[in-house]
């Protein structure tokens, strides 16, 4: 039985709320933390949650709440910018598709779930310190207040307070010299069912999946060696990122449909993208770290809600099973730096391949039909991450 009762999740964003559902299905009461003072509605891009992750947000009563905003996406369709098919990466039969959606709509859902499960949000609680005490630690908010509990549990993002309070000299986020933009087309673009597309193009990398509604979801990854935070990107008019995606998209199909169809308001502009290095502690005292703010790989891995969704279930679990903070924290690290930092190192040369010239490409095209009977055959590119389960029954052991 854990000696944790009690638990300060600092972040609402997607890692938080599914942290306090787990938390609170082990028997200790979690409150979340947001430092802004509203949600995240509207904000963000396009991702999938990976059979893994579903298998994750089962443990915690959320997997149906977030397959209903969910596309469901069995396969993946490869082409180049002249619309020429390069090949295609099956998923694996016997696990649920992915699914695809936006990024505000698995956070409405995941909040959502946590609201109906009694867990309370504080919205604009912006942590700038932390004091541990026996048995305890306290949490002082940029606002005056402070709250305390048994543990605090950083799930704040890519930029956390709480990575820096356990360690002053934790890496932060490292940019990946690609631009990264999501955009929602007012077209409906000629697609199979349960497919998502990754088109190869000239200047640019695209992926896109035609949504039930005849709009198409689309989000592109363009070359840009100078770091740039969303929030420089945002600077930009959304307009004259769309010139310039129309020069990039120029004769590419469906590029340069798609950003025709895509008005000013239905374009995020992300910035670079960012990836988090090898964190070296996760956790001191009483303070430990989850998703983003410990483990963000490339999105090119499709895994980095499932990665957050998984760890929020295993630090549950070890809370649940060993009394001891320490030993608790401990095994926490053990069952999940090894494969997180796996999936991070794929993802990281699946980045190399979005820069491809015309000569790369086409060689692609003429080893895709090898390629999908050797390594990238579906159980061997896909096994080791999707088939991942935790099993929330089975004991954790020191």
């Amino acid at each position: 039985m854990t000696a944790v009762n009690t638990a300060l999740v600092i972040g609402g964003g997607i890692a938080g709320p599914v942290t306090a559902m787990a938390l609170r299905r082990a028997g200790i009461e979690a409150t979340l933390y947001e430092a802004y003072d509203r949600g995240a509605e509207g904000v963000g891009g396009t991702l999938t949650i990976a059979p893994n992750g579903l298998a994750a947000l089962r443990a915690v009563g959320a997997e149906e709440t977030v397959r209903a905003v969910g596309q469901a996406v069995a396969h993946t369709v490869v082409r180049d910018g002249a619309g020429r098919r390069v090949g295609e990466l099956a998923g694996l039969p016997d696990l649920p598709p992915s699914q695809a959606m936006w990024r505000s709509q698995l956070y409405g859902a995941v909040r959502d779930r946590a609201q109906a499960a009694g867990i309370r949000t504080e919205y604009g609680r912006r942590l700038v310190g932390v004091e541990e005490h026996p048995g305890g630690v306290t949490a002082r908010f940029a606002d005056g207040g402070s709250a305390s509990a048994d543990i605090l549990v950083g799930a704040d993002g890519i930029r956390s307070v709480v990575r820096s309070l356990i360690d002053p000299a934790a890496p932060g986020p490292r940019h990946v010299p690609l631009l990264n933009f999501g955009g929602l087309a007012d077209v409906a673009v000629p697609a199979g069912r349960q497919a998502a597309y990754f088109v190869f193009g000239r200047r640019a990398f695209l992926g896109y999946w035609v949504q039930p509604d005849g709009r198409t979801a689309w989000f592109c990854n363009v070359p840009h060696a100078e770091p740039t935070t969303s929030a420089q990107a945002r600077r930009v008019p959304a307009g004259e990122w769309l010139r310039r995606l129309r020069e990039l998209f120029a004769g590419e199909e469906p590029g340069q449909e798609l950003v025709r169809h895509t008005s000013p308001g239905n374009l995020a502009a992300l910035g670079t993208v960012e990836i988090m290095p090898s964190v070296p502690h996760w956790h001191r005292g009483r303070m430990v770290l989850v998703g983003d703010s410990v483990h963000a790989p490339s999105p090119s891995s499709g895994q980095g809600a499932s990665l957050a969704a998984e760890s929020a279930v295993q630090l549950a679990r070890c809370l649940r099973d060993l009394p001891a903070v320490p030993a608790a924290f401990d095994a926490y690290v053990r069952l999940r730096r090894d494969r997180v930092e796996r999936v991070a190192a794929r993802a990281s040369r699946t980045n190399s391949s979005k820069t491809l010239g015309p000569f790369a490409v086409t060689m692609m095209r003429l080893m895709m039909p090898l390629a999908t009977r050797t390594f990238l055959a579906p159980e061997r590119a896909l096994g080791p991450e999707q088939r991942h389960h935790l099993d929330w029954d089975e004991p954790v052991t020191a």
